[in-house]
């Protein structure tokens, strides 16, 4: 009983994130692994974040309250986390931009503009390498979203790829190939806004002796600048793409995808096909009486890209206070430097949420005017893309949570201390490629794994940087890198799962069967896995320049083809 009582006394009170990690020690680790391994076993990435969340709230009520009040307190503490983070400005901004930009999406698509586009290039196949090119260009055409990417292109494309013998597993590699990993690329996505968040969470997590090797402010990081920095060491998306135009250039294909596509020459497209019809969304289908023109995609598209870019540069510009940097850019504000200042200074969440906005004016107007709907129905299809994104939103804010329990509780600087001095500089990105594969294919999900990954990730790959003495340029540089490794190690377990929403859907929509989608795009997918850390992550974290690591993995690609692939046709 004596124990029972001292165990229900209430704790000393402490908020210091640094004498919670001396507290709890090891546990500072639960959350975060209570949301993993919850992930792992319910598959449901809200549920497991949700309780990674409580777990840490209700240590941090532990502290100085008694297990039951803590309970109350953890509760409590959640909502609080969650209610902090959607009051923050930026965060905000972020959900404003998610919700504008899944209404552009579902305008555009009904109006048929992406339908129409998808037609005229599949006008302008002529055999099955063209059908296979344009189905990898209409893939590329809709990069804002990755389910809007399976669910237009797989029902417009298949009878193209089907007239030319091409099977409906390369087909479904096809659009799977260039649904997460272009719009995970994108810098105008329905994935932005959650990739950017969480790279600033990360950095709110550097302990501030660490950051100072930084060699900049706290308030000056600007996680949209970040983001683009990543981009070159994206090299799973980077090189699945063009793996994937290697394949239709060079006509090889390897393992189980070469029999199903010599099985298609015969005229036999797959081994079995799943329904579509429970996956199309029906109020988005466009009316069969309109006439279907690419302008009612591309205009709206363009006005999205362009006043983007415009509001990043006088975003970026009123920002920026020094007047000598300010005269540097009016010299020539068109240069290099110019857009470089600029659109490292811009609030990429704000100017994407005006932009959405205003191409969405644009849709609803051009959709009215042609008689495609009435403005009643439009404001409809709008709200009703906002729908579509809620998921998204509920998963920011339950990794917004996390990372704010994370932070409470001190459980970067608890791996900071535990790892900064034992783990090999160079090995550290590939680790977490790896991590992040393994949890976004356990779970099937790209959105979760980066949620829990990203908090720990930033601030210990800074702390590694600093034990081995890397000057402020190589640090953050070593930073960027490890950020790459979460963002494309979560779309290649994703990529591979047979859960994954953009797989199943994959396959729903080119009419596949999901095993045979997923037996036949799994070697592939751990071709380019495999090349990506032995010609991208590793040889960076040695020095190895970007580019010349980008171009020596196409090379290796084209030469895996070349070696172990053999052509279609000759049978």
């Amino acid at each position: 009983m004596r124990i029972l009582y001292f165990l229900l006394l209430p704790l000393v009170a402490f908020a210091d994130p640094q004498t919670n990690a001396e507290i709890f020690g090891v546990f500072t680790l639960l959350p975060p692994l209570v949301a993993i391994v919850l992930a792992f076993i319910t598959k449901d990435v809200i549920l497991s974040l949700f309780i990674g969340v409580f777990t840490g709230s209700f240590m941090l009520a532990l502290v100085d309250n008694n297990i039951y009040h803590a309970i109350i307190g953890g509760f409590t503490g959640l909502i609080s986390k969650a209610v902090s983070s959607m009051a923050n400005p930026s965060n905000a901004g972020i959900i404003l931009q998610v919700l504008t930009i899944g209404g552009v999406v579902a305008l555009i698509t009904k109006t048929g503009g992406t339908k129409a586009v998808a037609i005229w290039l599949a006008k302008k196949a002529k055999q099955a390498k063209s059908s296979q090119f344009a189905t990898w260009c209409m893939g590329c055409f809709v990069f804002f979203d990755d389910y809007a990417n399976s669910l237009i292109v797989g029902p417009i494309m298949r009878p193209v790829t089907d007239k030319f013998k091409v099977s409906r597993e390369k087909l479904a590699f096809i659009m799977d190939a260039t649904a997460a990993p272009i719009t995970g690329l994108a810098i105008i996505s329905t994935w932005i806004g959650l990739e950017i968040s969480l790279i600033r969470s990360g950095y709110d997590l550097i302990d501030p002796a660490i950051f100072a090797h930084l060699n900049i402010k706290h308030d000056e990081i600007n996680a949209f600048e970040i983001f683009v920095q990543t981009l070159p060491y994206r090299f799973y998306n980077l090189f699945m793409l063009v793996f994937v135009l290697l394949t239709i250039y060079m006509g090889r294909e390897f393992g189980p995808m070469l029999k199903a596509e010599r099985r298609a020459r015969e005229g036999l497209f797959s081994q079995g096909h799943e329904k579509i019809d429970n996956l199309e969304d029906k109020l988005l289908e466009p009316k069969e009486h309109i006439k279907l023109k690419a302008s009612n995609a591309i205009i709206p598209l363009l006005i999205l890209i362009v006043f983007s870019f415009i509001g990043f540069y006088f975003s970026g510009y009123n920002a920026i206070d020094d007047v000598v940097l300010k005269a540097q850019i009016d010299a020539n504000p068109l240069g290099l430097f110019a857009l470089r200042e600029t659109f490292g200074k811009a609030d990429a969440s704000v100017v994407l949420f005006q932009a959405a906005l205003l191409a969405s004016i644009v849709a609803i107007m051009m959709g009215v005017a042609r008689k495609i709907f009435t403005l009643k129905e439009a404001i409809v299809t709008w709200t009703h893309g906002w729908r579509t994104m809620i998921m998204t939103v509920v998963i920011l804010l339950c990794a917004w949570s996390l990372s704010a329990v994370i932070k409470d509780l001190g459980t970067s600087r608890y791996l900071v201390d535990l790892f900064s001095d034992k783990t090999p500089i160079y090995l550290l990105p590939t680790a977490i490629f790896i991590f992040a594969s393994i949890i976004s294919f356990s779970t099937g999900t790209s959105y979760g794994t980066m949620g829990i990954l990203m908090p720990l990730t930033i601030p210990l790959a800074a702390a590694v940087g600093v034990h081995h003495e890397l000057n402020d340029m190589n640090l953050h540089h070593y930073i960027i890198i490890n950020i790459s490794g979460v963002l494309t190690g979560a779309i290649f377990g994703d990529h591979c799962s047979p859960i994954s929403d953009t797989t199943i859907l994959s396959s729903m929509g080119s009419k596949c069967d999901l095993l045979a989608h997923v037996s036949t795009q799994m070697p592939y997918a751990l071709s380019v896995c495999v090349i990506s850390i032995l010609c991208g992550y590793l040889p960076v974290a040695f020095g190895f320049n970007v580019w010349l690591s980008l171009i020596f993995g196409v090379l290796v690609m084209a030469t895996l083809l070349f070696a172990i692939g053999k052509k279609v046709d000759a049978c």
